[in-house]
This record gives C-alpha cells, sequence and structure tokens, in this order.
C-alpha cells in the first residue's frame, strides 16, 4: 500500500492536466493556429503566463506543417530537443538532425572561439532549406543563425521555433530574431525562460500530436 494519495491513472493525469492548462492559460491575444501550440508549451513548462511573451511573425503553424508534409528536416541545436520529439507524429517520417555531437562541431568551435551548439548550426547549411528549426537551449545557436541568414544567398528555413533558455545572450538572440528583416516565420518566447521541453512541445503541437 502506498504511503502517498495521489492520482495513478495516467489518461486520468493527462486529462486532468490539460483541463487545468486550459483552464489557467489566458490564449485571448494568440491567432487560434498558436492555441494548441502554446497550450502544449505551457503544460511542458508549467507556466501558464509565458504566453505573454510569446511573439511571432507569419503563420509558424501553417509553414511548419507544410514543411513536414513535404518531408523536410528538423534541425535541433541540442539532443535534448531531438529526443523530445515524437517521431511517430511526424508524418513523413522527417529525419530529425542534431550536429552538436560532430567532430567537425567541436573542431569548428575551436577554430571560431566559439560554442558548439554555434558551430553545429554550420553543419545546417546543406539542410536549411525548407527545413523546420527548432532551438531549445543555446543563444549563440541562435545567433548563428541569424548571423548565417543575413548572407547573401543563404537557404531560408520554412519556420524557427526559437526557445533559447539561460541568464547569458537568450532574451538578447531573441530580441535579435524578432528584429530581424524579412525573419522566416517564427515563434520564440522572449526574456530568459524557454528550454528544450519548450521547443520539443512547440515542434510536437505543430505534427499535430495527441500525447
Amino acid at each position: 500500500m502506498s504511503t502517498f494519495d495521489y492520482l495513478r491513472d495516467p489518461d486520468e493525469i493527462y486529462r486532468r492536466s490539460f483541463e487545468i492548462v486550459r483552464a489557467e492559460t489566458d490564449l485571448s491575444r494568440l491567432p487560434a493556429e498558436l492555441h494548441e501550440v502554446a497550450v502544449r508549451i505551457v503544460h511542458a513548462c508549467g507556466v501558464p503566463d509565458l504566453v505573454a511573451d510569446l511573439e511571432w511573425r507569419g503563420e509558424p503553424v501553417a509553414a511548419g506543417r507544410a514543411a513536414l508534409a513535404r518531408a523536410a528536416p528538423v534541425l535541433a541545436d541540442c539532443r535534448m530537443v531531438a529526443e523530445g520529439i515524437i517521431r511517430r507524429r511526424l508524418p513523413a517520417a522527417n529525419p530529425v538532425r542534431c550536429f552538436v555531437g560532430d567532430p567537425e562541431a567541436a573542431a569548428g568551435a575551436r577554430r571560431a572561439g566559439t560554442t558548439r551548439s554555434a558551430a553545429a548550426v554550420d553543419l545546417w547549411r546543406p539542410h536549411l532549406d525548407g527545413a523546420l528549426v527548432a532551438i531549445g537551449n543555446a543563444p549563440t545557436a541562435l545567433f548563428r543563425l541569424l548571423e548565417i541568414l543575413g548572407d547573401a544567398g543563404t537557404p531560408r528555413p520554412a519556420a524557427i521555433l526559437a526557445f533559447p533558455v539561460g541568464f547569458v545572450g537568450a532574451a538578447e538572440s531573441k530580441r535579435a530574431l524578432a528584429r530581424l528583416p524579412e525573419a522566416p516565420p517564427f515563434l520564440t518566447l522572449h526574456g530568459r525562460r524557454g528550454g528544450s521541453a519548450a521547443a520539443a512541445a512547440a515542434l510536437n503541437a505543430i505534427a499535430g500530436s495527441e500525447r
């Protein structure tokens, strides 16, 4: 017999969790296409008031779904984002690529005097055209992506889900994205908050994940 009285039924935990999220989250400032994405992010992070800090451009949900339907790759900045993506929900068995552990990322970081996360973004170049980008950890990855997108002739991703987290560079990198002229469709969470769970939850919602 358990010492503690707590809910054990997984289906009921799931149902009640989203019931509480929807009751406590004000979605009124968001377009309808972002409602489910926001609900998933709140569920992943446990913070209903983060919705007030969401910013988007264009139609990131529609752009992301179209990219996935075309079998476009998902480019993740870290393994935690990659592992959080529910593969069975990807409509075209989309490849999920993360290069932060690639030896070339480590070598590139040493050459450039930067982080492996930023150097790994350079390895996205052959896969970037029409891809769905999910950044949930490193502000340097988002900054590097913005630098690359500023180069003439650089292929553009279909959409960017930008949730870098932390005390150094996170807020600044997301502000830079929001100010980027002609940025691809994006969804971001301003301030220091973010994280791999938020990025993966956003992507799973775009893919149509139910669980």
